[in-house]
């Protein structure tokens, strides 16, 4: 920043990080702004010795690397043309045409070099508020970029103060352009919707969302009914976006979010472990899937989490099956000496893991596993 300051450039820090340091909230991405074009941008950073990335020049922005660390840096743009997804914009000079094409107002903040806020658009006072509101009109914003309609109830998960409930222009516009979505990529989509249950409580957001058919739109038959009882059992623990996404369903979770196989897979298994005993899927499956095994268990039997859990679960997902093949052959051989094997683990679990090898061995010997199968 010092760099382009000494240019006489104007430079700003903008958006996210901005609004979480004021926040004092935890940083990740830090962007910049500039009135630079961005060939002088390039220019200017390569002759302060920084290694210069050109990652999307149409659209005005570079990549700078600092320490290992990039930084991208965007030209002040003002949109001319939208599709919905896309804009044609021009460059400028004027951070305020450049606060103007953001989505909300907590977002258009700046930072300069020496630590003082620029704030176009009043959204210091929004961010502090916990006021996620659309810059302008809600639905010029929207038609904009149709992804903005996620982002209105993942901001409000996180930012939104949960007294004042969602805006309600924002919320109105969200509703009457849901049907739009289906312009927007799944993987998109998924990804939205999976930070939004990564928030500390999404479920007020989440009830919204579903009231107002946007969640109807992106995933079919979901239902948030429960969520406020599954965040207020697992606030002792990290929040899981997973976990949150299983409870409240939805048809081809897969397919409608674009989700990876292990996380198709996991919300499966998740799903169908509604019987099945927590020391069993902390031995099988770990002590993280069990705990959120346990999690919606409670939240659908609307019982309160026992509080040896973590305990119980610990010690289970540490167990070793101590009976090996050789200890039952040549009693029993091939195929047969692999099923005897499962249903005696089955029984040892089922008897709280303490069973030794010979008591196993014993119990298959006589006639035991075939009982139990």
């Amino acid at each position: 920043m010092r760099t382009f300051d000494s240019f006489g450039h104007q430079i700003y820090l903008v958006g996210g990080c901005v609004r979480n340091a004021v926040l004092n909230r935890p940083l990740s991405d830090i962007d910049l702004a500039s009135d630079a074009l961005p060939e002088r941008a390039m220019e200017i950073a390569s002759e302060a010795g920084f290694k210069i990335i050109p990652t999307g020049l149409e659209h005005g922005t570079i990549t700078a690397v600092a320490n290992e660390v990039a930084f991208e840096i965007t030209t002040f743009r003002r949109d001319v043309a939208t599709d919905g997804r896309h804009a044609e914009v021009v460059f400028s000079e004027d951070v305020k045409q450049d606060a103007l094409r953001r989505d909300f107002t907590m977002n258009a903040l700046y930072c300069d070099a020496k630590g003082r806020v620029v704030d176009p658009l009043g959204g210091l006072k929004d961010a502090r508020d916990g006021v996620v509101r659309f810059i302008g009109n809600p639905d010029d914003r929207i038609q904009e970029d149709y992804l903005r309609i996620l982002r209105f109830f993942r901001f409000t998960a996180w930012y939104g103060d949960p007294a004042l409930g969602l805006h309600q222009n924002g919320l109105a516009a969200c509703a009457a352009a849901a049907q739009n979505l289906d312009r927007i990529s799944k993987e998109r989509i998924g990804s939205e919707l999976l930070k939004t249950l990564a928030a500390k409580d999404p479920a007020p957001a989440m009830a919204a969302m579903q009231a107002s058919t946007v969640l109807g739109v992106i995933l079919p038959g979901a239902d948030t009914k429960s969520l406020p009882l599954l965040v207020h059992l697992d606030s002792e623990y990290p929040p899981d976006p997973l976990r949150r996404l299983a409870l409240i369903g939805g048809q081809d979770l897969k397919e409608n979010l674009r989700l990876s196989k292990v996380q198709d897979t996991q919300i499966k298994l998740l799903r169908s472990s509604l019987q099945t005993p927590l020391p069993e899927l902390a031995f099988r499956h770990g002590v993280q899937f069990a705990l959120n095994a346990a999690l919606i268990q409670a939240t659908v039997l609307e019982q309160p989490i026992s509080a040896s859990l973590d305990s119980v679960l610990t010690t289970a997902a540490s167990q070793v099956f101590p009976l090996k093949a050789a200890d039952l052959m040549p009693n029993f051989q091939g195929p047969a000496l692999g099923e005897v094997l499962r249903v005696a683990e089955t029984y040892w679990i089922k008897t709280g893991f303490q069973l030794s090898a010979q008591d196993l061995a014993d119990w298959c010997r006589n006639g035991g596993a075939k009982d139990a199968d």
